[in-house]
Order: C-alpha cells, then sequence, then structure tokens
C-alpha cells in the first residue's frame, strides 16, 4: 500500500461519580476514525501507485490490490475518514474536541493512535511546534484544555501529567528517575485500574506541560 490508514480510536468512558445523563450515553462509546496520508518523497520516485481512496462525505475508503486487476475494490466504513488534504486543526475539533470537553466535565477519554512504522501516527498525535497549523492532536489538547480552564470562573481544576510507554507488556515511566524500571498495573476497588509508583507531576501553565512531554521523549 502507498497510502496506508491511520487508524485512531476515540471513546469516552462512564463518569467517575454520578449518574449518566442520556446525552452522556450517546457520547460515551468508542469510535473508529481513520487517516491516510500522502505519498511520500521514495514512494512517488519509485513510481508506486495509490491503492486507497477516502471519501470523507461517506466515511469510507475503497482499498485495491494492485496484484489482482480483477479482483473487485474492498469498501471499510468507519466513524469519520480522512484524506491527505485533511488538516491538523480539522482533525482535532472533530474528532479529539469532544474529547477533552468531556474530560473537563469530569469523564475519562481515551485518543489511541495505531498503525504501521511509517503511517503517520507522529504527524498526527505531535506534528510540528511551528507553523501552529501542523501541530498534532497532543499540542492543541493542551491549548485546549488550558484555554478552557482560564474561561471558567465557578469551577476549579487539577492538572496532572504521566508520562508511560508500554512495550512487550512492560511498563516503564518515562518521567521517572530510573526508566528501566518495570512498574506493575494495578486495580483499586473504588479508583479503577492504576499504574504503581507512577510519576506525576501537578501542571498550571501549557509551558510546563509542554516541558514534561519533552522531558519524556527524551
Amino acid at each position: 500500500l502507498t497510502r496506508v490508514p491511520v487508524v485512531c480510536v476515540r471513546g469516552v468512558s462512564l463518569r467517575q461519580r454520578g449518574s449518566m445523563d442520556s446525552e452522556a450515553n450517546r457520547r460515551d462509546c468508542v469510535k473508529v476514525v481513520v487517516r491516510c496520508r500522502p505519498r511520500n518523497t521514495r514512494e512517488v520516485e519509485a513510481r508506486q501507485r495509490e491503492v486507497v481512496t477516502v471519501h470523507p462525505s461517506r466515511a469510507s475508503i475503497v482499498v485495491v490490490n494492485p496484484a489482482k486487476k480483477d479482483e473487485q475494490p474492498k469498501t471499510f466504513t468507519f466513524d469519520a475518514t480522512y484524506d491527505s488534504s485533511s488538516s491538523q486543526k480539522n482533525l482535532y475539533d472533530q474528532t479529539a474536541s469532544s474529547i477533552v470537553e468531556n474530560v473537563l466535565e469530569g469523564y475519562n477519554g481515551t485518543v489511541f493512535a495505531y498503525g504501521q512504522t511509517g503511517t503517520g501516527k507522529t504527524h498526527t498525535m505531535e506534528g510540528i511546534d511551528e507553523p501552529k497549523e501542523l501541530r498534532g492532536i497532543t499540542p492543541n489538547a493542551f491549548q485546549h484544555i488550558f484555554d478552557k480552564i482560564a474561561l471558567t470562573s465557578n469551577k476549579k481544576f487539577l492538572v496532572r501529567a504521566s508520562f508511560l510507554e508500554i512495550y512487550n507488556e512492560d511498563i516503564r515511566d518515562l518521567l521517572g528517575k530510573d526508566q528501566k524500571q518495570r512498574l506493575e498495573l494495578k486495580e483499586h476497588p473504588s479508583n479503577g485500574v492504576y499504574v504503581k509508583d507512577l510519576t506525576s507531576y501537578v501542571l498550571k501553565t501549557i509551558g510546563e506541560i509542554e516541558y514534561v512531554l519533552s522531558v519524556g521523549k527524551k
């Protein structure tokens, strides 16, 4: 394939406390979103053909098999699809923004990016700092959170950040002093699943959370 989908699985879990209203029930589900990147320079120079066609209006993609010209194309439908012309901001506004809004209302939220190496996961999740239009889901979420907090006067918020890696079922604390130490996954009867001894920082500004992210990425 010369244009490989990046699949973002998104969802909002049950509110931690209190009953669920009808609106929350409607929103609290897992959604699968596919984004396809354009061919890169190497693929263009090798004259590799595009085998994935994206139909954003129908939330579907069509895949052809170049090795079997007589084979009928296969169509896959998702909750949303984005082609190579999609912008970072548009993707964030339509897929991740509502998750952040729900988190600020007391729900748990997750954005999970999945795909082969080179499919564009890092570009979609992180992007680049400048220009702002190329920032990914993570920095846009940071901005969203602190902008919303600054505009809210009748609530108090506590922002904490942790950064961990799960690889071959081993959990490592990327903000810990000993990053080779394997951490344990535990379950509390009231608070649910957690990682024992995971480092957590209380943050008050975008600058602080960006610094924590940069430390973890090292």
